[in-house]
């Protein structure tokens, strides 16, 4: 049996560390679900500047014609699929690494998204969301009268 030691009560990431000592680096490959079960999942980059959001995908061995992009409550979504095209009857495979299927990714945005002007690019597998922010004014102090 297993005892926790005082260190890794009292940091829980210790505890993490803990795991990996005893039984190796395997916690990665348990946290990353797409992984296991073998579904293609786009990774996405999102920066700011004054200006703009933008969001970026890669989506390599994805066709434009397969990926959809919508914006609703604030909430960007990135639909598409990436299709097989290895698929051979009576083919046996010694070991098969790449993923494929449908994927949906959603990225919450902040308020103050120009809607009307979001652009969209795709070019080399990577799609690129450009999101322009609505100039806020800043709010100006107001005089309240004071009443006797």
């Amino acid at each position: 049996m297993y005892y926790l030691t005082k260190k890794t009560q009292n940091n829980p990431w210790s505890l993490f560390d803990e795991i990996d000592r005893v039984f190796g680096d395997w916690t990665p490959a348990l946290c990353d679900r797409a992984t296991a079960l073998n579904r293609f999942v786009p990774k996405i980059d999102v920066s700011e500047t004054e200006k703009q959001i933008k969001v970026s995908a890669e989506l390599p061995g994805v066709d434009e014609k397969d990926v959809t992009v919508e914006m609703e409550d604030n909430v960007i979504t990135i639909r598409g699929e990436k299709k097989s095209d290895q698929e051979e009857e009576g083919e046996n495979w010694y070991r098969r690494e790449q993923t494929y299927g449908s994927f949906e990714r959603g990225i919450p945005l902040p308020d103050g998204i120009n809607t009307d002007k979001v652009k969209a690019k795709f070019r080399k597998g990577k799609l690129t969301v450009t999101l322009p922010k609505v100039k806020q004014e800043e709010p100006k102090p107001k005089a309240i009268a004071i009443e006797s």
